[in-house]
């Protein structure tokens, strides 16, 4: 296959070589093997040269994308093996053709190369004509709108990375999207606020005045935390209004804060949830709340927070070990994280209220004991 595209440009046999990607896709749709046998012969070079080649056919070149994007899909070390070979920067350049099939595949190669952890994230940021290209493409298509936020949540890292989405009109590009018909959309615009609101005074003062659609940008939010909603929804729109609230935006004695987020937050730490939910609302509660005291007496009364969080050190149970060893391996994964999320959670509850200290120091166990066989001591 690979000797075949090396001697295209010698080939008129368009449809031939189109037939050779169609067997190439075929080869490598879930077989990580036959991926990376692909990258060791040296395919990943000259699928990049075609897609390229301003004389290729638009077909071919997306088609290019389409086998580069199957092959991203594989293990880390196959990314790993896409990016020494300059795969970001022949994606980018692809961006500039006019043509919406061919953006929309080498965004979905770029989306999946960058949402992977071993991808250096600054490579987005190397080019400073990259962002505001991308913000002019969020128009284009839906599948661009949520491609392009999935990269700009998962590649914001830093306060500098915040700035440059900000300078470049990420809140008055993204905020539209929140009510966009199709619910990735939503959901990727939602962790695109996320991610730039987080310890981010600036970016938090400026959503606060963002009208979507007529509406306040916080009463969105709140919508998206309502209990129909789906749970991914509501914990993230929470956070966007927890991180607002941090930053001093949003007041902490505002309803959206009292009556919405954080009753959403202590939802999310119910035994109903995943896991994960669970660290992650016990983590986001635990912040928000810290450095206020009738937070911290609101929470400790709500839906019996206190005695709610001694379940987080129940795993892995020994039900899950008779019953279903893949639930034993998942519960004995977030162990570890469900406890340090239950310890920060505890430690901002009784940060400030000798009363909820009290309520802490009487649960059964006592949490004394529990922190010493864990280590929390």
């Amino acid at each position: 296959l690979c000797c075949m595209i090396s001697s295209f440009q010698k080939s008129s046999f368009l449809s031939h070589i189109l037939t050779l990607f169609l067997d190439m896709k075929n080869a490598v749709i879930g077989n990580n093997r036959q991926k990376a046998n692909l990258i060791v012969l040296g395919a990943v070079p000259r699928l990049l040269y075609l897609l390229q080649q301003s004389s290729s056919s638009l077909e071919l070149r997306t088609e290019c994308a389409v086998v580069l994007g199957s092959l991203s899909m594989g293990t880390e070390n196959n990314i790993k093996s896409l990016v020494d070979c300059h795969i970001i920067p022949a994606l980018l350049q692809g961006l500039l053709c006019s043509d919406l099939i061919f953006i929309e595949a080498c965004l979905r190669c770029l989306r999946t190369i960058f949402i992977s952890p071993v991808t250096p994230v600054q490579l987005l940021y190397t080019d400073p004509t990259v962002i505001p290209h991308l913000m002019s493409l969020l128009s284009r298509s839906q599948h661009t709108q949520e491609y392009i936020t999935q990269i700009f949540a998962h590649c914001c890292k830093t306060p500098e990375h915040q700035t440059v989405l900000f300078n470049h009109g990420a809140i008055q590009n993204i905020a539209p999207l929140l009510i966009s018909p199709s619910y990735k959309v939503r959901m990727q615009a939602l962790k695109c606020f996320s991610v730039l609101a987080y310890e981010n005074a600036q970016v938090s003062m400026t959503l606060v005045n963002v009208l979507v659609d007529g509406e306040q940008l916080s009463q969105v939010f709140v919508r998206m935390m309502q209990r129909d909603k789906p749970i991914e929804m509501q914990l993230t729109a929470a956070k966007c209004l927890t991180y607002m609230c941090r930053a001093g935006a949003i007041r902490t004695d505002d309803n959206c804060i009292v009556l919405k987020t954080l009753p959403c937050l202590v939802r999310m730490c119910s035994k109903e949830r995943l896991l994960e939910e669970r660290v992650e609302g016990a983590e986001t509660l635990a912040y928000l709340m810290e450095p206020d005291i009738e937070l911290q007496r609101i929470a400790s009364v709500t839906d019996h927070l206190v005695s709610m969080l001694a379940d987080y050190f129940k795993y892995p149970s020994s039900v899950s070990a008779i019953t279903d060893i893949k639930r034993l391996d998942h519960d004995l994964k977030h162990a570890h994280e469900l406890r340090q999320a239950a310890f920060k959670l505890y430690a901002s509850l009784g940060s400030n209220d000798e009363d909820i200290r009290k309520k802490v120091i009487e649960l059964k166990p006592p949490l004394y004991t529990t922190m010493q066989k864990f280590g929390g001591l």
